[in-house]
Formats: structure tokens, sequence, C-alpha cells
């Protein structure tokens, strides 16, 4: 028999054993929540960052585009590996995406066969990495070899250069020699005398999708080393999501020393000055105002931020970047690729506002969604309105095209909106009652409640789509899009208003964090009881954890905003219409529609609204269109 020590010993060793594969990470005070750790979140993760512009965001992982999307014109042309000349580093990349393998070899005009390509090699024992850097332009040769400077190299840069070499995890540490003593370990064998500072993402398959700064005379000064990783460390502080160890102090440091970004997905705050954007991911400090959007609300390129990270950087120890003359940026390339794209859709901007006909209203300041005040005739230009009969009935939001959103709610539970389906013999039959779009008209820059004004604009109704899963008792997925009717002979569906302007749809629920301030609108219920004569606005904030607040009558899908003391909120006549928040560079962004809420303005039971993101691909399913955001399209 075993002895109980025996026993002991063994059960002990096998707790000890299912510890160390528990797919909880280790954190410290810059890592976690726990809670965000467990998911894993990648640099696919597009529900906390955006997608490169040679991937879509689907269902909150970026997928590989096709090649022939991608915006051509102005960009720099490629020469791939394969000897073929593509037109942009997008479609470069979108290749290299789709199979997993290098694709670029360097920015040229031409491509040709005899043409020298790019190549990068570990060097086994010493680690020095060198490059063939091919010469921009040249058709039958040029180009020379080139060791990598220490300075910018980093393990994410070092990540790309053992994956080039066969090593799928990169690289298990970063170094530096002093070209000296690498002369004397060559036996004085011929090495390159010149070196190029190198910076990457971490996405890329090569170094040659990196940035490679101009060259320059090593001299004296130490070259880049790096170690490859051969099998993963069985012990480690850190598990990346793809099986890689690093140590904590590696996490959130603005560095992608994981590869798959893992490490710098799910912070508290952040290391050696990386900048922390407000859904937990650090960026590398060069992303602060660098001209391209990294963090999801822009608050990294927004003025406010780069200012304070200005006052806070030391210039003595802050080097400016080394010049990029010698060859083309890659993320010069991907930032005007994205522009191209980003320039595609017009949301979430109003267009310059010209007032028409501003009256002033009668009598003393009415207050609908309670603490509302009366807005300007075309300031909220993504406000619409649903009629009924000649009677205004719920609230919407305009999206862009032909479509507008709506609360499922507003046209679902109304028989005056609904017509039976019939039968073969024309004879009613018990199938559920479906929306008649008929009974619908959609009016856009609508002010006055009963009133149409010179911007106004009548639209009729061609389709609606309410959410399959719509249930009217619990108000769960209380959503529902118009599809408004075309102009005769023409796509569009009304003349061009410059009144009119769409708001953005956001495709991540993470977009905007609890107390952030956001607007509602509406022709509601005024504290009297009355309606509003002309449209309302009034600031109301994101609450976090409703659940507390309605139990189990809070579904997913749902989200509060108003004030626990009941100041602000919306009330009936509301319903339908838009919350809306702006992120740092001041896009708005369709966060909510009025659905249900107990009263109006009560205390400790603010509005409860239907959350837009947690639709995003349903409301993209059904538009039809590649895109119906700004970014991540």
């Amino acid at each position: 028999m075993m002895s109980a020590r025996l026993l002991l010993c063994l059960l002990f060793s096998l707790f000890v054993r299912f510890s160390s594969q528990s797919s909880t990470p280790e954190s410290d005070e810059f890592l976690g929540p726990v809670e965000c750790l467990e998911k894993k979140f990648t640099r696919e993760s597009c529900d906390l960052v955006f997608c490169p512009p040679w991937q879509l965001c689907i269902n909150g992982r970026c997928s590989c585009k096709v090649a022939y999307v991608c915006p051509t014109e102005g960009m720099t042309p490629v020469c791939s590996h394969s000897n073929k000349r593509l037109h942009s580093y997008c479609q470069a990349m979108a290749v290299s995406c789709e199979t997993k393998k290098p694709c670029m070899s360097h920015f040229a005009e031409t491509c040709t066969a005899d043409q020298p390509k790019f190549s990068a090699a570990v060097a086994t024992g010493t680690g020095e990495v060198r490059l063939f850097v091919p010469s921009t332009g040249s058709t039958g040769g040029g180009g020379e070899e080139v060791l990598v400077c220490h300075e910018l190299w980093d393990m994410a840069a070092a990540n790309v250069a053992c994956k080039e070499n066969g090593h799928p995890l990169g690289a298990a540490s970063t170094g530096t020699v002093s070209y000296i003593s690498l002369k004397g370990s060559h036996n004085n064998q011929l090495l390159p005398s010149k070196c190029v500072r190198v910076r990457c993402q971490g996405y890329e398959n090569s170094l040659a999708e990196c940035v490679i700064y101009n060259k320059v005379n090593i001299d004296n000064r130490d070259v880049a080393t790096a170690t490859c990783l051969q099998t993963p460390d069985e012990d480690c502080n850190f598990s990346c999501a793809n099986g890689k160890c690093v140590s904590l102090s590696q996490t959130c440091d603005g560095v992608d020393d994981c590869g798959d970004r893992s490490d710098e997905m799910c912070c508290k705050k952040c290391r050696n000055g990386a900048f922390r954007c407000s859904t937990g991911v650090c960026l590398h400090k060069e992303a602060v105002g660098d001209g391209m959007i990294d963090c999801l609300n822009g608050e990294d390129e927004s003025k406010t931020y780069t200012i304070i990270l200005s006052l806070h950087t030391d210039p003595e120890t802050s080097l400016p970047l080394p010049m990029n003359t010698e060859y083309t940026s890659p993320k010069t390339e991907t930032k005007v690729t994205r522009l191209h794209l980003e320039s595609k859709l017009h949301c979430g901007v109003p267009n310059a506002d010209e007032d028409v006909e501003e009256e002033q209203v009668r009598g003393r300041r009415s207050k609908r969604v309670v603490g509302g005040v009366p807005a300007r005739p075309t300031q909220i230009q993504w406000q619409v309105a649903l009629e009924m009969k000649g009677r205004l009935h719920c609230g919407g939001a305009y999206i862009g095209g032909c479509w507008v959103i709506t609360a499922a709610h507003c046209i679902g539970l109304n028989p005056s909106l609904s017509i039976t389906n019939t039968g073969v013999s024309g004879q009613d039959s018990q199938a559920k009652p479906r929306p008649n779009p008929n009974a619908l008209r959609v009016k856009f820059s609508l002010w006055r409640r009963n009133r149409a004004q010179s911007s106004t604009d009548i639209v009729p109704v061609q389709n609606i789509h309410i959410h399959p899963n719509y249930n009217p008792v619990t108000h769960e997925n209380d959503i529902a899009l118009v599809e408004l009717d075309k102009l005769p002979t023409k796509e569009e569906c009304f003349v061009s208003n410059s009144a009119v302007s769409p708001v953005c749809v956001p495709w991540t629920t993470r977009l905007f964090q609890p107390n952030h301030t956001c607007t509602i609108s509406g022709w509601g219920q005024t504290t009297g009881g009355r309606l509003s004569e002309v449209l309302q606005w009034a600031n109301v904030s994101l609450i976090e954890d409703c659940q507390r607040l309605y139990n189990d009558r809070f579904k997913p899908g749902m989200i509060c905003a108003g004030d626990l003391d009941g100041s602000v909120g919306a009330c009936q006549g509301d319903n339908g219409g838009p919350l809306v928040c702006e992120d740092e560079l001041g896009v708005s962004y369709l966060w909510g529609l009025v659905s249900w809420g107990e009263g109006c303005g009560q205390p400790r039971s603010p509005g409860v609204y239907t959350q837009v993101a947690h639709y995003f691909e349903w409301i993209r399913l059904h538009t039809g269109w590649p895109a119906v955001t700004k970014y991540n399209s």
C-alpha cells in the first residue's frame, strides 16, 4: 500500500503542476485586471485596437483583406520576393497576412528577376543581425549589406528577425555587442561598415516590412543582437496568448515582446514612459502625436494628451527619430492608406452650423429630457423624427446612406404600424404581423415638433428590419433599422442637405468608458408632463454596472445613462432617440437608443438604452456596406 506521506507528496505535486498550467496569469501593479487577461486579447482583437489597413474587423477579430481592395492611388509600389510589382505596401501586407510568409522585398518602381531582394539573418553564435537592403528602383543590381544599429532595437524587432529566420515564437532576448569585439570574433573577416536603425510594430513577417532609417557609419558603436527562441519556457511570469513566456517587467511597456501584442492589451498603467489608452492598451511613446490614431477614442492624437506628454518628457533623454530619406517609410505609407480609407466615410462630424429660422422659445425655458435645453434648429444633424399618420411617433438616428436606426418598440408593438401576413387564399393567417413601411415617414432636420423648417426633408420608408430576437416584454434586442426609399432613378434617398450629417456606428463596446459624458436628444415630455415643442438635448453620464439597479431586468445589449439623483434623463416621447458620445478628436458615435426606464428622472432609476455597438455585426449585415464606421474598415 502507498504510504500516507507518499500519497500527500503525490497530491501536492499534482496540485502544483495543475496550478502552473492555470490560465489565470500572474499580475502586478501594471498588469491587469485578471478578467481582461483571461480573454487573451491580441493585436487582432479589434474590440481594443484598430486593425491595420490590410485587415478588416469582423466579429471582434482582425481578418485579412484581399489585396485588390487596398487603395493604390498616391502609394509607393513594392517589389515582392516573387518578382511581382505590387501597387502599395498595403497590398504587400495583405498578401503576407494571407500567406503568413514575407512577401515584400523593398519599395521600388520596378521588379525583375535579376534584381536583388531583401534578406535578413541572425548570425549563429554571435547573434548580430545582418540585412541586405536593395537600392530603391534598381533594375539589375545594387544594394548593400548592413548591420542593425543598437539604437531603437527592441524585442518587437528581434521577434520579427527571428520569425523571418524560422523561429515562430520570435526572440528569447535582445542585446548589443561592440563592433570591435564582433570583428575579433569573426577573425577579422569582412564585416559591413554601416548599420541602419530599425523600428518594428511586431505584426511584420520580415524586417523589410519595418521602418528602416538611413545608413550610418558604425565606427566604434554597438550593434544589435538577438537570441532566437528554440522552445517556450516552462516557468514564466506572463504567458502570452501565442504560448511564449515573458517576464512581468516586459509587459505594459509599449513594446510588443510577445510577438502578438498580448503583453500590452490589459494594463492598469504603463511602464517606461509608454502611453495608456483608456481601453487599457499601452502604446510606445513614439505613437503619441505621430498623426495616426492608435487609441480607439483618439486620445493619443488629441492636443490635450500630447501637450501633457511633452510637459513630462525630458528633452535631454528624448532623442529625435533618425532621418528616413534613403528608404520609404512603411509607417508613412500606412498613415496615407488609413487616411484614404477613412475619407470614404464621412460620419460623426456635423457640417458647419447654418441655423435657419432660429426663434426664441416662448415663455420660460422648457425642460424635457429632464434637465435639457432647446437645441438650435440645425444643431443635432443626425437626429430624425419618425412620423406616423401625421404625428411625431419616435426619434431615431441617421447613420448614412439610406439607413436610420431606432428602437424596435417604436415599430414592433404599434398595430397601426403593422400588416398581417396572408395566406395564398388571401385570408388572414396566424403568422405574426410584420412592420408596414408605408405607415412611416422619416423627417430629417426637424426642429419644431409640428412645423417643418426650410432645411426639413421628409422621406418615405422602403423597408423595416426589426432585430429577430426582439422581446417586447423584456426589452431585449430593442433595435430596428429603417431603410429609406430611394429617389427615382438614383441611389440616394434624399437631395444633399448641409443640415443633415450621419453619426458614426461604433464597432466595439469598449470605445467609451463609464462616467463619459454623452448627449441625449428628443421631443419628449417636459417636467410638466407636456411634449416639448422644439428639439431638446442634455448631457448625461454613462453609468457602470446597472445590474445592481435593475437586477435581472438588465440584459446583455443594454446600457444606462443619466444621473443617479434623477436630475437628467430621457422621458416619454424620446423613444428610439440617440444617445451620442464624442471621442477625444470630436467624432460622434451612436452609443445608445432610448429604450426603457422607471419613470422620468427618478432617483436611482437612470434611463436604459440599447447599446448600439452590441449589434454592430447585425447592422453591417443588413446595411450591406463594406463599412458603417469610420475606422476598422
